[in-house]
């Protein structure tokens, strides 16, 4: 039987606000922790929230960029369950009316087609603390620094049909949310997660399976391995006689597995009821375009942008205006040098090898924009070739210095005096007898392959540092004059 994997995505972005959502406590990572916990986000008796309209502002720019439907009104929850980095016994939300409805989400896939995933809400809630399980052998620490910090929870219609559409559905969230600005989209740190909702029917079928849900999935890699690995079980067990029970799960990134963690609630196992604490929040069209004013160039108009502009292909344009750090650091060497195709050969080969290598974000590249795009200055003006830009490029990354010191102290400019490259290529020629005489001899047609060995040994001759233009040029001379 030919199967259909249904997919469906709640993704919790972390608002960029310098305080929670419903107090002053600092949203600041990587402090002790319990130290950015106070009374209210404990809802210690005799406190009071306070909205951070901030995250309402960042709300709204999300709705705007995905088309979505802006809720006049939008209404906080409570969700009461008891978890222990929960102290309150219950997490804010917003179920029956939230800030952001229905609204979609333009994919595009590897093999260049497009997909619109439904976006059915985008709603505001604070988040839980966390559960430290590692530091503490046979004991769990609870460190609620996190405890109220605004998130925005973005949930897709089940329009997706594989893992490969999920990740790419993910990735178009994490550009757009970044580019505005309302989440710095660190993964590792837990500001960007997903949750994975999978099912599978038969080819044709209608009617959805039995769901599952893999919570909180913080890297791309592992949520397409969560989602392939899901579809393959639920098809095993069914093939095998079994039954998909709707559960709540874990992905063990080790093991590469989902394993069950609880039965799967419904909304009313969360007994919703509006906060008495918070009243509702009203805004009208004139706030809605006033936010509408304040957006950025979103990442589909960069990339439209960047082949209108820099004549990019469509592939080339879409990765570099993924990320908005990438497209500024790769607008500024395109500039500097002046040569578009050449910055975008460089930002996503060397440079994004050696990030990805390193594994660092491009805001903290040791190179910077200028740097690289004083190297490739020097290779368009061919005082350095495309080979030894790489070697320059490499101690530019451990070192640091211009391309020009770098050059200068390392003795590495280009040779294009005639005269010297004359003389290595008439040393070349004479010290390999046998593969001229073969070039001599061979058919027209094939001497063109055999000059690259002659070029081959010019170039290590000179240490690489002859310009390649010059060399061929003067090889094909000299050696059709032996021809003739």
């Amino acid at each position: 039987m030919e199967w259909e994997a249904v997919i469906g995505l709640e993704i919790h972005a972390q608002l960029a606000t310098k305080s929670k959502i419903f107090s002053g406590a600092s949203t600041a990572f990587g402090a002790e922790p319990n130290t950015q916990a106070c009374a209210v986000d404990l809802a210690l008796p005799g406190t009071l929230p306070v909205f951070n309209e901030e995250a309402l502002r960042m709300a709204v720019k999300f709705g705007l960029a995905v088309d979505a439907e802006i809720g006049r009104k939008s209404v906080f929850d409570r969700k009461n369950y008891f978890y222990p980095d929960l102290p309150k016994g219950y997490q804010t939300s917003q179920l029956f009316h939230p800030i952001v409805g229905i609204g979609h989400i333009d994919i595009t896939l590897e093999d260049g087609t497009t997909k619109r995933i439904g976006v059915t809400r985008a709603h505001l809630e604070e988040d839980a603390g966390k559960s430290l399980h590692d530091e503490f052998p046979g004991m769990t620490g609870i460190d609620l620094n996190r405890a109220g910090t605004p998130l925005l929870e973005i949930v897709s219609e089940p329009d997706m049909r594989s893992a490969e559409e999920a990740v790419a559905y993910v990735r178009k969230v994490h550009s757009l949310v970044t580019s505005l600005g309302i989440c710095d989209g660190n993964m590792s740190e837990g500001s960007f997660r997903c949750d994975c909702n999978v099912s599978v029917r038969p080819k044709g079928q209608e009617e959805y399976g039995t769901r599952t849900e893999t919570k909180n999935i913080n890297s791309f890699r592992f949520i397409e391995k969560a989602i392939v690995g899901e579809i393959e079980r639920q098809i095993d067990l069914i093939e095998d006689g079994g039954r998909v029970i709707q559960a709540t799960r874990l992905y063990d990134a080790d093991k590469n597995e989902t394993r069950s963690m609880r039965s799967k609630e419904e909304a009313n196992d969360y007994r919703y009821f509006p906060c008495p604490d918070l009243l509702p929040i009203v805004i009208d069209d004139d706030y809605i375009d006033a936010i509408r004013q304040t957006l950025p160039e979103l990442p589909d108009a960069r990339k439209a942008r960047f082949i209108e502009e820099y004549k990019l292909s469509e592939y080339d344009a879409m990765v570099l205006s993924a990320d908005h750090n990438m497209a500024a650091y790769f607008e500024v060497i395109a500039k500097t040098a002046k040569d578009a195709k050449l910055a975008a050969n460089w930002v996503m080969g060397e440079l994004s090898k050696l990030l990805n290598q390193h594994d660092i974000d491009i805001t903290n590249s040791p190179v910077s924009a200028e740097q690289l795009g004083g190297l490739l200055m020097r290779i368009k003006d061919d005082t350095i070739s495309g080979k030894i830009a790489k070697q320059v490029f490499e101690v530019m990354w451990s070192e640091g210095g211009s391309a020009d010191e770098i050059i200068e102290s390392k003795g590495l400019k280009q040779v294009t005096d005639s005269g010297a490259i004359e003389q290595i290529v008439d040393e070349v020629i004479a010290n390999n007898t046998p593969q001229v005489e073969q070039y001599v001899n061979a058919e027209p047609d094939k001497r063109g392959k055999m000059i690259g060995f002659f070029m081959g040994q010019v170039m290590k001759a000179s240490q690489g540092k002859a310009n390649p233009g010059q060399v061929q040029g003067v090889l094909k001379q000299k050696l059709d004059a032996l021809v003739s």
